[in-house]
């Protein structure tokens, strides 16, 4: 008793969602200490660390030849593991707040549609950044436990989480996933399609910093009430000089229909593999959506409307998975069930 009064006192224990666009910490008993965008800027020639989060993607597209800024995570798993590491190790640190006597305890959430491989370089990464034990956990699993979801029970919950680099999609019953779908298709490859778009259509070269910044205020999945317009600064290919040009929401919902489809399609092959007592449950009891990309305009209308059933937006969709994540560290023989094992 006394003695994991002392680990306590002695350590923060964390809860990490490794996303693609932004990686976030839960401290137990503190809440989330660290929301930052999960990019590395470094010394092309050296490989040191010079900023990372915020600062580093600031620099996205701006550095000289001896600087890189680099997303170390892509489709939702390690891209470069060196990077990533030092990322982690960073944001670990900048969590524990000086208390780091004994090395903490580690859950980090990951795509379920992820491999082994995959898995092993997750956790040695967080091993050799500072963690004395790992845990990894299914991100819809992580979401729907943040979102306060029935997962104990027996009875079907559907989550939908769109992220920057996967969409995941999960039937949940009984602390396990049933059937899911994950594909690598998230807020970057719409990003990807809106400077491809631009391109095409326009003649119009713009950065993926400026692509996100497009789809976030006037991008949309579904017909808006009153259509949006936004001027975009970018660089003429046939002159090759900077141009500024007004872009209508429409012209961004046609750029990205591409990419909703994809999501919208693979939500529908999810129901037609899910067992007709839990799309029952499902049925009476609505959809989930959440993940930062889930946050697009009319979205939920786009999904409602393709499956005719109740599609719900949680508060924040995004932090769900590290809320879930905490919940699960703050409880860990609750639901150990929901761990994924063997890694």
């Amino acid at each position: 008793m006394f003695w994991n009064y002392l680990m306590n006192w002695m350590t923060n224990d964390v809860a990490i969602d490794l996303g693609t666009a932004n990686t976030l910490v839960y401290v137990k008993g503190h809440g989330i200490v660290v929301d930052e965008p999960s990019v590395v800027a470094i010394e092309a020639e050296t490989k040191k660390i010079i900023a990372v989060g915020k600062k580093a993607k600031e620099m996205l597209g701006k550095t000289p030849e001896e600087i890189r800024a680099i997303k170390p995570m892509k489709d939702g798993v390690i891209a470069d593991f060196e990077i990533t590491e030092a990322m982690l190790r960073d944001l670990i640190l900048r969590s524990q707040q000086k208390k780091f006597l004994i090395r903490p305890r580690v859950i980090v959430a990951v795509p379920s549609g992820i491999t082994e491989v995959e898995k092993r370089a997750v956790k040695e990464s967080a091993e050799h950044s500072g963690a004395r034990k790992v845990y990894l956990v299914s991100e819809p699993l992580a979401a729907a436990i943040g979102v306060n979801l029935p997962v104990h029970e027996p009875c079907g919950n559907m989550i939908i989480d769109i992220g920057g680099g996967t969409t995941e999609i999960a039937v949940i019953s009984l602390s396990h996933i049933v059937d899911h779908i994950s594909i690598r298709i998230g807020g970057d490859e719409m990003d990807e399609a809106i400077v491809n778009f631009l391109r095409k259509k326009h003649n119009l070269f713009i950065g993926e910093s400026t692509a996100e910044k497009i789809k976030i205020k006037i991008g949309s999945a579904y017909p808006l009430k009153n259509e949006l317009t936004m001027e975009v600064r970018g660089r003429d290919l046939v002159s090759g000089f900077p141009v500024s040009m007004k872009i209508s929401s429409e012209e961004i919902r046609e750029a990205i229909s591409e990419t909703i489809s994809k999501i919208v399609d693979a939500v529908k092959r999810l129901f037609e593999q899910t067992a007709p007592e839990l799309s029952a449950d499902i049925a009476d009891r609505g959809v989930v959506l959440t993940g930062g990309a889930a946050q697009l305009k009319g979205l939920d209308q786009k999904i409602r409307e393709t499956i005719d059933l109740p599609v719900t937006l949680v508060e924040s969709p995004l932090t769900s998975v590290v809320m879930g994540s905490g919940k699960i560290l703050d409880n860990l023989e609750e639901y150990q069930k929901v761990l994924i094992s063997n890694v």
